[in-house]
């Protein structure tokens, strides 16, 4: 008789340019992320931190093996997408770590982009240098 596998839960996290697709699936606590380790690839501890905070706070760092492909941006948007994608992917398991992610701002998807540079003015906000003669 086959073995049933329980399949892996798949979850999206964005922030700025940055996309992160999380694949979770129960196991002994190994996080990937572009086929890389976590101190591999984000090598700012704080960054590093941000980005595992849901796991942290909800005590499943040793539960789950997650595996991550991130894409876009710099390290700190894609801490963040890689923060929210993890979010959702433990949502998923359980609803009742909604409360816990959701008083700690985890579920919220942060909209802030870049804003456009406008035409007339060397940037969004910058004007170029205005004299009356």
């Amino acid at each position: 008789m086959a073995k049933a596998t329980i399949p892996a839960i798949m979850t999206v996290g964005r922030r700025k340019t940055s996309v992160a697709r999380v694949s979770l699936v129960p196991g002994t606590g190994k996080l990937t992320i572009n086929n890389r380790s976590l101190d591999d690839y984000i090598t700012v501890q704080t960054l590093r931190m941000h980005a595992v905070e849901p796991l942290a706070a909800t005590q499943n760092a040793e539960k789950y093996d997650i595996a991550i492909r991130v894409e876009g941006g710099g390290l700190t948007g894609q801490a963040g997408a890689i923060r929210l994608g993890i979010a959702r992917a433990l949502l998923r398991v359980s609803v009742d770590l909604k409360p816990v992610l959701r008083g700690k701002g985890m579920l919220t998807r942060d909209a802030r982009d870049k804003e456009r540079k406008k035409y007339g003015q060397p940037g969004a906000r910058k004007r170029f240098q205005f004299s009356k003669r």
